[in-house]
């Protein structure tokens, strides 16, 4: 540790590095999301294709996605984090090619799954931390996150305008082509790392899985981001039908998911504001979840009805946007000194799990029971999900930070106890063969400068 490890500002490739993963991200995103608008109401053309199988359509690439999510990243650290991107990135491009020559719905249940095989996330955060300094990771980090929500956005307003343009299959190609461009980034953007840093704040550690699945306050946000995920997902296979019942043709569907989205992006800043600097996390928490369980249940009673069924729709995304920028941060927080990547990777299975379920069984009940009949089987989810969320407690107001050592550097053997006696320091864990020391800490207290100057003054 030194003062030019202390300097904040961000390097010039360091700023390649998060440039272009988070394109190599949000393009691979940008591929899954597209399709969601539109694979409900197109997707009934091609061959043999029902609700139930549009739905499982929907559902396959969460599914794949939960499976191969925290092997992708193990993976990662034995082949190398670049090969592991681009092998995921080349079974993505594959499945779109299958998904776009097809003529059958079995082919882009085939495609879609193929696509979600490519779970490249945990990769991506592994190789960003290894491109990355301490001090620089959570800027980088939050940038990735920031790209997703956008991503969403341009997805749900671009997905019917190029499909009504080029067509189901068109769509496809269009989704191919984004994949090899990020494959052309990995190789020529990113810069290249020389060592895979062993880091338990972005990467998934062996032998922490027990102790995270174990935590009662980490488990309801996985039930959480289980529900969000499975009510977006099977929100998407009722709703283009109801909006073309309503007299509302797929041709302007991205119209209403442009002004739904941008009303819900303005609006959703001033809680996000309250809830961090309030901490008040909790609170905006619940509120979100009853405001879900009000979107659906206007959703069921508006059936055909345009104007309710754009109500419900805008209360949903205001609701969505929040959680997606809350729970990964409320995760953090709860997760112990040293298992925050792995809470993280569990949590990425529930969000796909969830996405799983919902397609499916949203599919199946629209082809069965009618598409109101979606809403309201996910009315009772949020309802008993609402009953969980307040059992859940205010979650610490915890920073994680992770301390490196250089090899001349030898903790006493009393480091953790003086380190836990510091002002603001909660948690502690050594890591010597990883040449780390992972804490949580309250920064309104305390920050990386004064734990890094108390390191260098006991081990001098």
């Amino acid at each position: 540790m030194n003062g030019k490890y202390n300097d904040a500002q961000m390097s010039v490739a360091e700023k390649r590095a998060t440039w272009g993963l988070g394109a190599v991200f949000s393009l691979r995103m940008l591929g899954m999301f597209m399709v969601l608008p539109v694979l409900t109401t197109y997707g009934m053309k091609l061959q043999d294709a029902s609700e139930s199988l549009i739905g499982l359509a929907i559902g396959i690439y969460g599914l794949m996605q939960a499976v191969l999510q925290i092997p992708f990243g193990l993976w990662s650290d034995r082949f190398g984090r670049k090969p592991l991107i681009v092998f995921g990135l080349l079974i993505f491009t594959l499945g779109s090619i299958i998904a776009a020559v097809t003529t059958s719905i079995w082919g882009v249940i085939l495609g879609r799954a193929l696509q979600g095989s490519g779970a490249i996330a945990a990769a991506v955060m592994a190789l960003l931390s290894d491109l990355t300094r301490e001090q620089n990771r959570t800027k980088a980090m939050a940038f990735i996150g920031i790209s997703f929500g956008i991503t969403f956005a341009i997805a749900m307003v671009s997905g019917p305008i190029i499909t009504h343009a080029l067509g189901l299959h068109g769509l496809f190609w269009v989704i191919a082509a984004l994949a090899l461009a990020a494959i052309a980034l990995t190789l020529f953007f990113v810069p290249d790392s020389n060592v895979h840093i062993l880091n338990r704040d972005s990467g998934m550690a062996r032998g922490s899985f027990g102790t995270v699945l174990r935590n009662h306050s980490l488990f309801k946000l996985n039930i959480g981001i289980f529900c969000m995920h499975f009510l977006l997902m099977s929100t998407f296979v009722a709703l283009p039908v109801q909006l073309e019942h309503a007299g509302f043709p797929a041709v302007k569907h991205w119209q209403f998911y442009l002004y739904t989205m941008l009303i819900a992006f303005i609006t959703v800043l001033p809680p996000i504001i309250y809830a961090e600097s309030k901490r008040k996390m909790r609170r905006v928490f619940i509120f979100c979840v009853a405001v879900i369980l009000i979107a659906e249940i206007i959703l069921w009673l508006a059936d055909t009805s345009f104007w309710p069924l754009v109500a419900g729709v805008l209360l949903f995304f205001i609701a969505f946007n929040l959680m997606e920028a809350l729970l990964p941060s409320w995760v953090s927080k709860e997760a112990p000194a040293g298992y925050k990547g792995t809470a993280m990777g569990i949590y990425a299975t529930g969000q796909f799990l969830g996405v799983a379920c919902g397609g499916t069984i949203g599919g199946w009940l629209a082809a069965h029971t009618g598409a109101h009949t979606v809403f309201l089987f996910g009315g009772g989810l949020t309802f008993v999900w609402l009953l969980l969320s307040f059992t859940m407690r205010e979650p610490p107001y915890l920073a994680s930070l992770r301390l490196t050592l250089n090899h001349k550097q030898i903790l006493p053997n009393n480091t953790r106890q003086q380190l836990i006696q510091l002002a603001g320091v909660h948690q502690v864990l050594i890591v010597p063969q990883e040449h780390s020391i992972y804490v949580k800490i309250d920064s309104k207290i305390t920050n990386r400068k004064q734990l890094e100057a108390f390191i260098n003054t006991i081990t001098n």
